[in-house]
C-alpha cells in the first residue's frame, strides 16, 4: 500500500524516463542484434531475429513518438534523457576508438595472455580497466572463444576479471566525476576529438574517437548531474523502505531492467551515483541498484552469444552465472558486506559522508568476492557447461566454422575463416579422389589406393563429381565469400589482405575440381580399356594429383612459414618434372606406334588439365596457409623460375 501510495503521485514522470530507457534498448538492440539471412546462422538466429524484427518494425515507432511527447511535458527530464544518450554515445565512441587504435594488439594481447587463470584474469582486469568497457571484453573473448583461439577455463577467467576491472569505473565517478565541473573539460575534448576523426590517418582518427568519447561521457555527466538538481525526486524512492527484503528486491530488479535497457552498467551506475549525490535515493536503496546493474550486465554476453557457436554459448552462460551468483551472495550477505564496507571505508580514511565512495568500493567488494570464490570452480565450471551445452552436429552442406561473434575480431574471423576454408579443402579432396576412382576413406586413412568398383560407370562418376561440386563445395563456398566480405569491411589493411587471399584459396581449390571435371572422360575410359601404355600414362596423371593432395595434407600440419614455402616450391619443381616427363613418353610412344595419334592429343590435352589442377591446389594452399609479404608481394616463383630450377638437381638428389 506504502509503495503504490507513494508511486500514484508521480506516475507521468517514472512512465517518461523508463520510455526514455525502452527507446535506448529498441535502437541499441536493433544494432547489435546478429543480422539475418546468413546462411551460417540460420539455426542461431531465427527467433531472436524476428523478435529483434518486431521491436524494431512496431515497437520502436510508437516508443519514440510517446519519447517525444514525454520530452515536451518536461525540460527537467530533457537534460537527463539527454545526459544518458550523450554518455551512452561517449561510451559507444571510446569502444569503437580504442579497437581501432589497438591495431589488433588488444586481440593478440587477449589470445597470448590467457595461458593460466591468474593471467586470464589480470587480462580481464587491466584490459577493462584501461578501456573502461567491459563490453568491449566480454565480446571479443566470445569471438575468441568462437574461432577456437582461447580455451573456455581462459575465457572465463576474462570475464571474471573484466566484472571486477568494470568497478574502477564507479570508482572515477564518485572521486571526478561527482565533484568537478566536467563540463569545462568536455567542450575541449570534443573540438580537438571532432578536428582528429577528419585527419586521413587511421592513428589519428582513433584518438579522436576517443576524445570525443570522452567528452561526451564528461558532457553527458554533466547534464544528468543539471537533470537531478531540477527534480525532487527521480523515482520517489526516497518514500521506500529500503530495509524490507521486498523493496530491496524492487531495487535490484529496477536496477536489472535499467542496464538490460541501457545495455551498459557504467549508465546505471552513473544514474545511480548522480541521484545519490543529490539526495534522490538513499544509501541501502543504491546498493540494491549496484548489484542489480551488475546482473543485468550480462545481456551484452547474452546478445553476443545469439551468433556465436557453442563455445561462445558456453561462455556466455558461464558469464550469467557469475553474475548471479555474486548478485544473490550479495544480497544475502548484505549486512556483513556493508559492515566490512564501513571498517574498510573507515581504513582509507574515506569521508563520513561519501556515501558515493562507499558506493564504489561496496561495489568492488562483492565483484572481488565473487571473483575469489569462482575462480578455484572455473575447470570444474568450464566442464559442467561443456556438458550441458554441448557442440551439436553441424550440416554438412553448410559452413560449420562461420559465426556472427567472429566477426566481432579481425583475428577470430581470419581464424575462423581458415578453419572453413580447410573444411572446404577436405571436402574438395574426397570428391577429386572419387572422381579418380578410388576410395576417399582409403585415402583419409592413408590405406592403399583401391579402384572403386562403380569407378567404370562414365555417367556415375560425372554425377557423383557433379553432386559433391554442387551440393557440399559451392554452398560452402558460398558461404565464406559472404562472410568474408563482412569481415573486410571491418578489417584493417593487413588482416583485409589476409581475408582476400582465404577467400582467394577456396576460389583455386573450387577450380581445381574443373581440372579434374575435364579430366574426367579419357580417365575413366582409359584406365578400364585402352592399350597398356595409356593406361599406364592415365594411371600417373592421377597419381600425380594424390600425390599433390598428400602434399596439401602434409603442408597442413607444417607450423613454420619457411616450411611451407620451401615444401610448396619443392611440389611446383615436381610438377615441372613430371610434365617434361609426360612429353618425352608421349614422344617415345609415338615413335614406337604403341598409341595413335589421337590417343596421343588426348593424352597431352590430358596432362594439361591435370597439371591445371595441380597448381590450383598449391596456388591454394599458398594463399591460405602463407602469409603476404607487404615488402615483396610478388615473392612466388613463375613458369620461368621453375624450368630453371628444374634444370639444376635438388638438394640430396643423386648426379
Amino acid at each position: 500500500m506504502l509503495l503504490s501510495n507513494t508511486l500514484s503521485n508521480h506516475t507521468a514522470r517514472n512512465l517518461i524516463i523508463l520510455l526514455f530507457l525502452s527507446a535506448s534498448f529498441c535502437g541499441r538492440v536493433g544494432v547489435a542484434a546478429p543480422l539475418s539471412g546468413s546462411h551460417y546462422t540460420d539455426d542461431i538466429n531465427g527467433l531472436p531475429t524476428s523478435v529483434m524484427d518486431v521491436l524494431n518494425r512496431w515497437a520502436f515507432p510508437i516508443v519514440l513518438t510517446l519519447l517525444a511527447i514525454a520530452l515536451w511535458h518536461s525540460s527537467a527530464f530533457q537534460e537527463i534523457a539527454a545526459g544518458v544518450a550523450l554518455f551512452l554515445f561517449g561510451m559507444l565512441s571510446l569502444e569503437r576508438g580504442f579497437k581501432a587504435l589497438s591495431g589488433g594488439v588488444l586481440q593478440q594481447w587477449l589470445q597470448r595472455c590467457t595461458s593460466s587463470t591468474a593471467k586470464a584474469l589480470g587480462v580481464g582486469i587491466v584490459s577493462t580497466t584501461l578501456m573502461q568497457s567491459s563490453s568491449l571484453v566480454s565480446v571479443l573473448s566470445i569471438s575468441f572463444i568462437s574461432a577456437g583461439l582461447i580455451p573456455l577455463t581462459a575465457g572465463l577467467g576474462i570475464v571474471f576479471g573484466a566484472n571486477l576491472g568494470t568497478t574502477t569505473g564507479a570508482w572515477l565517478i564518485a572521486m571526478y566525476g561527482l565533484t568537478i565541473k566536467l563540463s569545462t573539460y568536455a567542450l575541449p575534448l570534443l573540438v580537438f576529438g571532432i578536428a582528429l576523426q577528419f585527419q586521413h590517418r587511421r592513428k589519428w582518427q582513433s584518438m579522436g574517437h576517443i576524445l570525443t568519447g570522452v567528452g561526451f561521457v564528461f558532457f553527458g555527466i554533466h547534464m544528468m548531474k543539471q537533470g537531478f538538481s531540477a527534480y525532487d525526486s527521480l523515482l520517489v524512492l526516497d518514500g521506500i523502505n529500503s530495509e524490507q527484503w521486498s523493496a530491496r528486491l524492487l531495487f535490484v530488479a529496477l536496477g536489472i531492467l535499467a542496464t538490460v535497457i541501457m545495455q551498459s552498467s557504467h549508465a546505471t551506475l552513473v544514474l545511480i551515483l548522480t541521484a545519490l549525490a543529490n539526495g534522490q535515493i538513499d544509501y541501502l536503496a543504491a546498493l540494491s541498484i549496484a548489484i542489480g546493474a551488475n546482473v543485468g550486465t550480462t545481456i551484452t554476453a547474452l546478445i553476443g552469444a545469439l551468433g556465436a557457436n557453442h563455445a561462445g554459448r558456453q561462455l556466455a552462460a558461464g558469464h550469467v552465472m557469475f553474475n548471479l551468483l555474486t548478485g544473490v551472495l550479495a544480497l544475502l550477505l548484505l549486512p556483513w558486506l556493508l559492515l566490512l564496507t564501513e571498517w574498510l571505508a573507515t581504513w582509507l580514511q574515506l569521508p563520513p559522508d561519501s556515501d558515493t565512495l562507499r558506493l564504489a568500493l561496496f561495489h568492488s567488494l562483492f565483484n572481488f568476492l565473487g571473483v575469489v570464490l569462482m575462480t578455484p570452480a572455473i575447470g570444474p565450471l568450464a566442464q559442467l557447461l561443456q556438458k550441458w551445452l554441448p557442440e551439436q552436429a553441424g550440416h554438412s552442406k553448410r559452413a560449420r566454422f562461420l559465426n556472427e561473434a567472429a566477426l566481432a575480431s579481425a583475428t577470430s574471423a581470419i581464424s575462423v575463416s581458415q578453419q572453413e576454408t580447410q573444411r572446404l579443402y577436405r571436402f574438395s579432396r574426397d570428391v577429386i579422389i572419387q572422381a579418380l576412382g578410388w576410395r576417399a576413406h582409403d585415402f583419409r586413412l592413408h590405406h592403399s589406393l583401391i579402384n572403386d568398383e562403380q569407378s567404370t560407370d562414365i555417367e556415375l562418376q560425372h554425377q557423383h563429381l557433379q553432386q559433391g561440386y554442387q551440393h557440399r563445395l559451392k554452398p560452402v563456398y558460398g558461404d565464406i565469400v559472404e562472410f568474408v566480405v563482412r569481415a573486410r569491411a571491418r578489417a584493417g589493411n593487413g588482416e583485409d589482405e589476409q581475408l582476400r587471399r582465404i577467400r582467394v584459396a577456396g576460389f583455386h581449390l573450387l577450380e581445381a575440381i574443373k581440372g579434374v571435371k575435364h579430366l574426367l572422360d579419357n580417365l575413366t575410359h582409359y584406365l578400364h580399356h585402352g592399350p597398356v601404355a595409356m593406361t599406364a600414362n592415365y594411371h600417373a596423371l592421377r597419381t600425380q594429383i594424390a600425390a599433390t593432395l598428400t602434399l596439401f595434407d602434409q603442408t597442413l600440419e607444417l607450423k613454420d612459414s619457411q616450411d611451407i614455402e620451401l615444401q610448396l616450391q619443392r611440389q611446383h619443381l615436381q610438377l615441372q618434372r613430371f610434365n617434361d616427363d609426360i612429353d618425352m613418353q608421349l614422344e617415345q610412344l609415338i615413335q614406337q606406334q604403341q598409341i595413335s595419334s589421337v590417343m596421343a592429343t588426348s593424352l597431352m590435352t590430358d596432362k594439361s588439365y591435370c597439371l591445371h589442377a595441380c597448381k590450383r591446389l598449391l596456388t591454394s594452399a599458398e594463399y591460405l596457409l602463407l602469409t603476404p609479404q607487404l615488402d615483396n608481394p610478388d615473392w612466388s616463383l613463375n613458369d620461368d623460375d621453375y624450368r630453371q630450377l628444374a634444370r639444376q638437381p635438388l638438394q640430396g638428389d643423386q648426379p
